[in-house]
C-alpha cells in the first residue's frame, strides 16, 4: 500500500511514551457510510455520526476508493469555490492534480499531500491525470478538512505541495510501527506541514501483532481512523477496522495494536493518527464554506456569484 516507507524501521528515531503517562480511553468506534464526490468517485464519510465538539478543529474528513479503476473510469471534481478552512488531501495510490484560481496547483502521487489554505476563498479543481483516465489504475487517499479561526478565515489563500520523500518517519520502540508524521509534532520530531491551526496528522503502518504507544498532547484532541487491515485501540483493546473511526478521551498517550492476522489486501494495520488544538467557536457549514455565523455563509455564497472568490482561468474554460 504505502509508497513511502523504509526496508528497515529500526533505522529511524524511535518514539516512547512514559510508562505511567495516563492513557487515553476510546469513547466511540463508529462506522464510515459509503457514498460519491466530485463528478462521481466513492468515498467513506470518516466522520459521520461523530460530535462535532470531539472532532473540532476537523470538519469533515473522506476516504476516496480504495478503488482499482478500469480505463476511462477514473474521476475528479468539477471547478468549485471555498471559504474559511483548509483542505488536506494525502494521496496513498495513485495521481491527482490540482488547480486553483489563486495560481496554486500540483501534481501529488504515491505518499504526496497537498494542502490548501482556502482562507479568503477561491476555486479550485482536482481531477485525475489523462494518463490514468486512458489507462486506469488504483487509486486510494483521504481528504480531510481543517477549520480556522475565526481571525484567520478571511487569511490569503495558500498552496503546499507536500512530497512524500519529506514526511518526518519514525519509528515504535520496538520497530513494529512506521510512522509518518504530515504535519505536527511527535515526540519532538515535526513534519513538514505549516498549519495555521496547531494539529498533528500522523499515517501509521503497525505490522501484524505490534503495539504502539504514542505520547500524545493531553489539550488535543485525538482520532483514529482505519484505512486498511484491523487491529485494536486503547488500554481495553477497542477492536476497529478499515472503514472505522475512533474517538479517544483525555489523556497523555495513545495507543493502537494490530491485530496478529491481517487481510490479504494490506500487510500491516493502516491507520491515519489525528489530533488537534479545539477552537471552540461555533462553526457554520454548508457545502464548500465553513464559517462562524449564517450571516458569513450567506457573504460567502454571494461572493462566491459575483466572482469575488476568483475565476476559472481561461485557459481552463
Amino acid at each position: 500500500m504505502p509508497a513511502v516507507t523504509v526496508a528497515n524501521p529500526l533505522v529511524l528515531p524511535r518514539v516512547t511514551a512514559p510508562a505511567d503517562a495516563p492513557p487515553r480511553r476510546v469513547r466511540a468506534v463508529t462506522t464510515a457510510p459509503g457514498g460519491f464526490e466530485g463528478e462521481g468517485f466513492p468515498v467513506r464519510r470518516a466522520f459521520a455520526g461523530i460530535d462535532q465538539r470531539h472532532l473540532d478543529p476537523f470538519i469533515l474528513m473522506d476516504q476516496m476508493g480504495e478503488v482499482d479503476y478500469e480505463a476511462g473510469e477514473p474521476k475528479g471534481t468539477p471547478w468549485h469555490p471555498h471559504r474559511g478552512f483548509e483542505t488536506v488531501t494525502y494521496l496513498i495510490d495513485g495521481t491527482f492534480v490540482h488547480r486553483d484560481s489563486h495560481g496554486g496547483g500540483g501534481t501529488i502521487t504515491n505518499g504526496d499531500t497537498q494542502w490548501m489554505t482556502a482562507g479568503s476563498g477561491l476555486l479550485h479543481i482536482e481531477t485525475p491525470p489523462e494518463s490514468l483516465v486512458l489507462s486506469g489504475g488504483l487509486f486510494h487517499g483521504l481528504q480531510l478538512w481543517v477549520n480556522l479561526p475565526a481571525r484567520d478565515k478571511m487569511a490569503d489563500p495558500r498552496y503546499q505541495d507536500i512530497r512524500g520523500g519529506s514526511v518526518r518517519l519514525l519509528t515504535s520502540g520496538d520497530g513494529g510501527a512506521l510512522l509518518r508524521v504530515i504535519a505536527g509534532e511527535l515526540d519532538g520530531h515535526r513534519g513538514p506541514g505549516v498549519t495555521h491551526t496547531p494539529i498533528t496528522m500522523i499515517h501509521a503502518s503497525v505490522s501484524p501483532g505490534a503495539e504502539v504507544t504514542l505520547p500524545w498532547r493531553p489539550d488535543f484532541n485525538a482520532l483514529a481512523y482505519g484505512l486498511a487491515g484491523q487491529g485494536f485501540a486503547g488500554p481495553g483493546s477497542r477492536p476497529f477496522a478499515m472503514g472505522q473511526a475512533v474517538v479517544f478521551g483525555e489523556g497523555d498517550t495513545l495507543t493502537i495494536r494490530a491485530a496478529g492476522t491481517q487481510d490479504s489486501r494490506s500487510e500491516n494495520f493502516e491507520v491515519v493518527l489525528l489530533g488537534g488544538l479545539p477552537i471552540r467557536e461555533p462553526v457554520a457549514q454548508y457545502g464548500p464554506f465553513v464559517m462562524n455565523s449564517h450571516a458569513e455563509l450567506a457573504q460567502a455564497f454571494e461572493d462566491f456569484k459575483a466572482g469575488r472568490l476568483g475565476r476559472v482561468p481561461a485557459d481552463a474554460v
